[in-house]
């Protein structure tokens, strides 16, 4: 079985949960031209395709989300405890597959590069017949990816990605996020900054440069500059430098007392150990304690970096300490499967995978268009982030969101980031026309 294709298999268990889902009106008839329509299932099994970053700075994260979806995948052909299949509002998913075929899957190799994660999923849907793709854990790769899917007229579950593009400026109407965004983690974050580290500040810069490190230093610095802060300065960084000496020495000189890392996976631990290595968190400037803030965190990234995280600010999809029933079923059976607690990249790809299952179920339907109905405007709860909706007018999951710190002291290994706020949907909500776009046809027949 080759590193970039594999296949997953699961026993059929009859019967679940039953009930009332909320459905989608169809303005078409179904199955007139289903033929026309990529990868449609044929016969007893339907493929799914795992676009993860299986190498590359963000491959830790691309771990977890593949266990996540491999954890779907048992779930919905009726293996293991059923997981949010339990808790999720929606009862449509029985636990015998995806409309009575059971669910297989194929995975990629985004390698974190755009070129390849269009690639692999390109293979995957002309060569093993995977009739969605979901996955990854970078904006670039899921901008390019979804554009393909697009293309070619298949539905883009997005795993991980934070840039306001993918859900804004290169929006698709094939392509759905679950994960929340760059503006949303400001607009959390803003309040909690003005209140920890006050209105008087100045900030330094360090992105990631790429598409999602510009979204989220545009989103940080105007809430920031909103609070009265000034910036001294905004310096793009590579993907994957390893080094970052050359960025961090000029910061000392710039009379910033904040140093704003917008860096994720392996460069976020990276920046942030060697800043702390620097002696930045024992510094004074401009009278006041040097800050460090990292605005978009996870719990894999914590662990990387070590006692280093400890007291820094930052926002989160989701965390594994979170108490309601759909959270603890989560963590219930992803700890059980592999021993340790889930990531909010395991969380938001799980979910992603549920989202699309129950689509096709409320639809009756694997056709795009139907899938698409369903999904825009839907409302559910029992997944781990509060009421959410899929918001039609750009496909982007309006939820709670997570304010965070470095927890000061951990019970155990996994205990590493302590919940500051849970920031109320109403209160990271925005109007879709801000970031423009143009979501196009649901009606691609491609493949």
């Amino acid at each position: 079985m080759s590193k970039l294709t594999m296949t997953r298999r699961g026993l059929l268990k009859a019967g679940a949960a039953s009930g009332v889902a909320l459905a989608a009106p169809l303005s078409f008839v179904r199955g007139a031209h289903a033929e026309s329509f990529c990868n449609m299932p044929t016969g007893s099994t339907v493929t799914l395709g795992f676009n993860v970053p299986q190498s590359g700075p963000y491959a830790d994260e691309g771990a977890d989300e593949l266990r996540a979806y491999q954890l779907a995948v048992k779930h919905l052909n009726g293996e293991g405890d059923g997981g949010l299949l339990n808790t999720f509002s929606s009862k449509a998913l029985k636990g015998n597959g995806i409309l009575g075929k059971k669910v297989e899957f194929v995975t990629g190799d985004t390698q974190t590069k755009s070129d390849a994660a269009r690639a692999s999923a390109k293979r995957m849907i002309e060569k093993d017949g995977a009739i969605m793709i979901t996955g990854g854990s970078s904006s670039g790769v899921a901008v390019a990816v979804q554009g393909l899917c697009q293309e070619m007229g298949v539905i883009f579950m997005a795993g991980l990605t934070h840039s306001n593009d993918t859900t804004g400026k290169d929006k698709k109407r094939f392509g759905f996020r679950h994960f929340f965004n760059a503006y949303q983690s400001g607009l959390a974050l803003g309040p909690i900054l003005a209140d920890q580290l006050g209105t008087d500040r100045t900030a330094y810069h360090l992105t990631a440069d790429y598409n999602w490190g510009w979204t989220q230093e545009e989103s940080i610095k105007n809430t920031t500059e909103g609070l009265g802060w000034q910036t001294a300065n905004a310096v793009r960084t590579p993907l994957g430098a390893g080094d970052f000496s050359q960025y961090l020495t000029p910061v000392l000189n710039s009379g910033a007392d904040v140093l704003v890392l917008n860096h994720y996976g392996k460069d976020m631990v990276n920046s942030l150990t060697q800043a702390v290595q620097f002696g930045m968190r024992e510094k004074q400037v401009n009278g006041k304690d040097f800050q460090i803030v990292v605005p978009l965190f996870s719990r894999l990234m914590a662990q990387g970096a070590g006692e280093n995280i400890k007291g820094i600010l930052g926002t989160t999809n989701w965390n594994w300490s979170l108490q309601d029933e759909g959270s603890q079923a989560f963590v219930k059976s992803f700890g059980q499967e592999y021993g340790f607690p889930p990531s909010q990249a395991a969380q938001t790809c799980y979910v992603q995978a549920l989202l699309y299952a129950d689509a096709c179920e409320r639809a009756g339907s694997f056709e795009p268009p139907a899938v698409i109905e369903a999904l825009e405007g839907f409302e559910f709860d029992g997944m781990g982030n509060g009421s959410t909706l899929y918001r039609a007018a750009d496909h982007q999951c309006f939820k709670e969101v997570l304010v965070v710190k470095g927890n000061e002291a951990p019970s155990s290994q996994f205990d590493l980031l302590e919940v500051v706020k849970i920031v109320p949907r109403d209160q990271v909500t925005y109007d879709a026309s801000i970031f423009g776009g143009d979501l196009g046809p649901s009606d691609v027949r491609k493949c």
